[in-house]
C-alpha cells in the first residue's frame, strides 16, 4: 500500500512534465516566424531597403524596356540632374516629416527665396554672395515662422504650412510683379546665380554642379541625425513626442530648430534653382511641395514620423527620376507617367503601414 501511493504521484509528476513539455514545444512552433514575417521585421529594422530595391528593379526593367540608351552613362547622369532640385527639397521635407509634421511651404520658400535672391542682385545690384546670403537668411527665417506658430501657438503643422504657402506665393508675386528675370541678364550682372547650373564630365556623363550639391546636403543631414544628440532627439519627438518632454528634451527648441534648418535648406534650393531653370520665374516649380512629399514617401521615411534614414528620400527622388526617364523613352505619354508615379506612392504608404505593424 505505501509503495503504491509513493509510486502513483511521482508517475503523475512525470505524465505532467511530459504534457508541459509538449505544450512548450507547440507553443515554441507556433511563435516561430514564417518567411514573411522575418521580411517584414528585416524591412522594419531596415527601412531604406524598401527604396533600395524598387530603385534596382526599376532600373533593371526600364533597361529592357526602354533600351539600352537608358544604361548609357549620359541619361543615367541626367537623371540625377532632374532630381536634383525635388531632391534638395525632400531633404528639406524630411526632417519635418520625422517629427510626424508635414511642410507644404517647401516649394514656395525655394520660389520666394530665388526671386529675393534675383531682385537683389540684378535689379538692385547688390553683390551676388551678399544676395545669395540674403535668400538663405530669408528661408531661415521663413522656416523658423512655421517653427513658431507650431511650438508657440499649438497649430497644426499641415494647417501652418498650408496657410504660409498662400502667403509666400502671394509675396512671390508681388515682389517679381509676375514677370521672370531673365537669363541674359543674370549673365550680364550675377552670373554667379547660376553656379549650380554649371556642368563637368566624367567619361560619358554629365554632372551638374547642383546635383553635387543635392549629394552634398544629404551626407551632412545623415551625419546630424545620426551621429549628434540632436539628431536623437528629432528622432525621439517624432517617436513620441510626450514621451521625449519626460525624458528631458526641449521638444519646442528642437522643433523650432528643425523647421528653422529646413528653411535655410530651401534657400538653398533657390540659388540651385535658378542654375537649374537658367533664369528666376515666380511660377517655377508649382508641383515642388508635392513632389518633395513624393520622395520622401517613396523614400521609406514614415508619415507618422520617428522611422526612417534621410538618404531615403534621396533614393525616392531617384526612383522618380528613374520612373519618368524610363517611361519616356519606351515613348509612354507624360499623363501616364504621372499616374504610374501615383501608384508607386499609395504603395509606399501601403508598405509602410505594413511595416508599422511591428510597432502597434
Amino acid at each position: 500500500m505505501s509503495e503504491a501511493a509513493g509510486t502513483r504521484p511521482k508517475k503523475q509528476d512525470f505524465e505532467n512534465t511530459l504534457d508541459m513539455s509538449d505544450r512548450t514545444v507547440a507553443a515554441f512552433e507556433g511563435n516561430e516566424k514564417n518567411a514573411l514575417d522575418r521580411l517584414q521585421h528585416f524591412l522594419h529594422g531596415n527601412p531604406t531597403m524598401v527604396p533600395v530595391i524598387v530603385l534596382l528593379v526599376s532600373v533593371i526593367a526600364f533597361g529592357f524596356v526602354a533600351g539600352s540608351n537608358f544604361f548609357s552613362a549620359f541619361n543615367l547622369s541626367l537623371i540625377m540632374q532632374q532630381v536634383s532640385i525635388i531632391g534638395i527639397l525632400a531633404a528639406a521635407q524630411s526632417l519635418v516629416i520625422l517629427t510626424a509634421g508635414i511642410d507644404l511651404s517647401v516649394g514656395a520658400i525655394m520660389v520666394l527665396m530665388s526671386v529675393v535672391t534675383g531682385n537683389l542682385a540684378v535689379s538692385m545690384g547688390v553683390p551676388a554672395p551678399l544676395a545669395v546670403g540674403a535668400g538663405m537668411a530669408g528661408g531661415t527665417l521663413a522656416g523658423m515662422m512655421n517653427g513658431l506658430l507650431v511650438t508657440r501657438f499649438k497649430l497644426p503643422p499641415f494647417i501652418v504650412t498650408l496657410g504660409t504657402w498662400n502667403i509666400f506665393f502671394a509675396l512671390t508675386l508681388w515682389l517679381s510683379g509676375a514677370q521672370s528675370i531673365r537669363s541674359q541678364d543674370i549673365d550680364a550682372t550675377a552670373p554667379l546665380l547660376k553656379f549650380f547650373g554649371q556642368s563637368f564630365r566624367i567619361g560619358g556623363a554629365q554632372f551638374t554642379y547642383g546635383s553635387i550639391l543635392m549629394v552634398l546636403i544629404f551626407a551632412v543631414l545623415w551625419y546630424m541625425l545620426n551621429r549628434t544628440a540632436w539628431g536623437r532627439h528629432v528622432y525621439a519627438i517624432g517617436d513620441d513626442k510626450e514621451a521625449a518632454e519626460l525624458s528631458g528634451i526641449r521638444t519646442n527648441r528642437t522643433l523650432l530648430s528643425v523647421y528653422a534648418l529646413a528653411g535655410l535648406v530651401c534657400g538653398i534650393a533657390a540659388w540651385a534653382s535658378i542654375g537649374r531653370v537658367g533664369s528666376v520665374s515666380p511660377q517655377s516649380f508649382q508641383e515642388a511641395n508635392l513632389q518633395s512629399i513624393t520622395a520622401v514617401v517613396i523614400g521609406g521615411i514614415s508619415l507618422f514620423g520617428g522611422r526612417g534614414s534621410i538618404i531615403g528620400p534621396l533614393i525616392g527622388a531617384l526612383i522618380v527620376g528613374v520612373f519618368n526617364s524610363g517611361l519616356r523613352l519606351a515613348g509612354v505619354d507624360v499623363l501616364w507617367q504621372v499616374f504610374a508615379i501615383g501608384w508607386l506612392t499609395i504603395i509606399a504608404v501601403g508598405i509602410d503601414q505594413w511595416i508599422r505593424k511591428l510597432s502597434s
